[in-house]
C-alpha cells in the first residue's frame, strides 16, 4: 500500500480519531494547531484534558487519538500562515487535507476547498463539522448531537431520563465516516486523476445509524417501539441482562429456535408456555418472562449459567469492566501500543480490522508545534525564514 500523507487540522476527537487510523496504516499525519493567542492555553483544548502523563501539553485524554502523528503550530488568521499551507500542500504532495472547525471559518483561515484544489487540483479534502456547511456556526459536541439525533432518546431506562451513550459515539462515527469516505475518493482519484471535497455532517452520520427506529414510524409504529428500552432489545424476546448470583449476565435469543434451545435447559423449562414459542407470543407476556428469566436466573452462578447456554449454543456473557475486557485474549493480542518518553509501554485499543503492514506499535503522541521546523526545513524554508516567521508568529 502506498504510503500518504495527510495535512489536519484538527482537535477534540472526531478528527483526530480519523487521522488515527491512517496513522495505523504507516501513512504521514501532520496535524497542525493554532499559535498562541490571548490567555488561553495553546493549541488543540484536548491537550489539557486528563492526568499529566508526559509534560504539561500531552495529558492521559489526548494521547490514544494523536500518537504517530507530528504536530506543527501555524497561525492561518496570517496571510503568510495560509501562503505556508499552500507551499506545505505543494512540496509534500499532500494527498488528503481535513479539519474539523465550523465551516464559517473556512474561507477566513485559507482553508476551504476551492482554494487549496486550486494549489494541488486532486486534493482529497474532509471536513467534520456539527450539521454540514449548510448550518455553517453550529459548534459539533458529541453530547448536544447525541440529544439531537435521539440517541439519548433511546438510551437508558424507560422510566428515567434520556441518558448519553458511555462513549462519545457519533465524534467516532464521523472519524469513520472520514476514513471511509477518503479511501472511496482515493480509489476514485485512481481512476479520474480528480480530487473530491467531502463534508461529513456528526448528525447525519449519527441519523444514518437510526435504521432500527426511524422507518418504523411510518410503519405506525407503537411509542415503546422507538423510546428507552433500558437493556432489552426491542424486538427480541429475550433479550436482556439477568441477575445472577454472583453477577449479571447478558443473554440474547435471537429466533425462535434459539428459545427452544433455552427452554430445553431444565432451569429454564418453567419459563415456556404454549404463547412463547414464537417471538409475537412472547412480545405479548415480556414483562413475565423477564420476571420469570430474573428468578430462575438469580438462583444459580455466573460460570453454571453460561456453560448451560454455551453448551446450547445461545449468545451470552458475562458483563465485563474495561480493565477485564483488555485481558480478553482475543483483544490484547490486537492492542497497539505506544512508548512513552519515560519509556513505559501504554497499550492502547486495537485496529478496527486487521490490515497486512499496518502500525500496531506508533510514535508517542506529539508536543504542541513539536514539529514545526522539520516540517517546514523539509518544504524548502531555510533556517532565518522560520526564525522570521516564528518572530512574527506565524508559526510556533
Amino acid at each position: 500500500m502506498k504510503r500518504r500523507t495527510i495535512l489536519s487540522m484538527e482537535q477534540a476527537l472526531s478528527l483526530p480519531y480519523a487521522t488515527l487510523r491512517f496513522a495505523q496504516l504507516g501513512w504521514r499525519v501532520i496535524r497542525i494547531e493554532s499559535t498562541p493567542s490571548g490567555a488561553g492555553l495553546p493549541g488543540d483544548p484536548n491537550r489539557y484534558i486528563g492526568a499529566r502523563v508526559a509534560d504539561d501539553d500531552r495529558r492521559s485524554y489526548f494521547i490514544a487519538p494523536n500518537v504517530g502523528k507530528e504536530a506543527i503550530a501555524l497561525n492561518l488568521k496570517d496571510a503568510r500562515g495560509q501562503e505556508v499551507l499552500k507551499r506545505l500542500i505543494r512540496t509534500l504532495d499532500v494527498d488528503v487535507f481535513c479539519c474539523n472547525t465550523v465551516p464559517s471559518r473556512y474561507q477566513t483561515l485559507g482553508i476551504d476547498y476551492a482554494t487549496l484544489a486550486a494549489v494541488k487540483p486532486d486534493l482529497i479534502w474532509a471536513g467534520i463539522s456539527a450539521m454540514g456547511p449548510q448550518v455553517p456556526d453550529a459548534p459539533g459536541y458529541d453530547p448536544v448531537i447525541q440529544a439531537m439525533a435521539g440517541y439519548m432518546e433511546v438510551t437508558g431506562d424507560p422510566n428515567g431520563p434520556p441518558m448519553l451513550a458511555g462513549i462519545p459515539v457519533i465524534d467516532l462515527k464521523a472519524g469513520d465516516e472520514v476514513y471511509a469516505n477518503v479511501m472511496l475518493a482515493l480509489l476514485d482519484r485512481n481512476e479520474t486523476g480528480h480530487g473530491r471535497r467531502i463534508d461529513v455532517s456528526m448528525l447525519q452520520a449519527a441519523a444514518s445509524w437510526l435504521i432500527t427506529v426511524l422507518p418504523l414510524i411510518d410503519f405506525g409504529c407503537e411509542p415503546n417501539e422507538i423510546t428507552r428500552a433500558g437493556n432489552e432489545h426491542r424486538k427480541f424476546i429475550p433479550t436482556n441482562v439477568y441477575p445472577a448470583a454472583d453477577g449479571f449476565i447478558f443473554l440474547a435469543i435471537g429466533s425462535d429456535l434459539q428459545w427452544r434451545r433455552l427452554t430445553a435447559i431444565p432451569k429454564f423449562a418453567d419459563v415456556a408456555n404454549e404463547v412463547r414459542a414464537t417471538n409475537e407470543g412472547r412480545h405479548r407476556e415480556r414483562a413475565a418472562i423477564h420476571r420469570e428469566m430474573a428468578a430462575v436466573t438469580s438462583q444459580h452462578r455466573t460460570d453454571d449459567i453460561l456453560a448451560d447456554l454455551r453448551a446450547a449454543t445461545i449468545p451470552a456473557t458475562r458483563i465485563f469492566d474495561i480493565r477485564q475486557v483488555r485481558e480478553l485474549p482475543q483483544v490484547h493480542e490486537k492492542l497497539t501500543r505506544t512508548v512513552m518518553p519515560d519509556a513505559r509501554v501504554v497499550h492502547m485499543p486495537p485496529m478496527a480490522v486487521d490490515v497486512e503492514d499496518a502500525h500496531s506499535q506508533l510514535f508517542f503522541a506529539p508536543g504542541y508545534g513539536a514539529d514545526t521546523r522539520q516540517v517546514l526545513a523539509e518544504a524548502g524554508y531555510q533556517r532565518p525564514e522560520i526564525d522570521a516567521l516564528a518572530a512574527a508568529g506565524v508559526v510556533k
